[in-house]
């Protein structure tokens, strides 16, 4: 499964942008600051992340959930 492969349904980020596809998320992961990519959440959206590129199948839907719960703990952190 290619890294330009949609979700099924955009992933919402505060101020209204929507991450749209594998790649986009991954792109959003990148650009954290180095100390909160290494955290137990973002590790985690990773590997969903890079699974869903190498093997699809159900793992897309690992990956969107990996994101959001990722996103979310930050959210529940402030």
């Amino acid at each position: 499964m290619p890294w330009a492969t949609p979700f099924d349904e955009p992933i919402g980020l505060r101020g209204g942008r929507k991450l749209h596809t594998l790649q986009e998320a991954a792109d959003f992961i990148m650009k954290l600051p180095q100390p909160e990519q290494q955290e137990p959440r973002w590790q985690i959206a990773i590997e969903m992340l890079i699974n869903a590129a190498e093997t699809g199948g159900g793992w897309l839907m690992f990956a969107r959930i990996g994101m959001l719960r990722a996103l979310n703990s930050d959210a529940r952190a402030r």
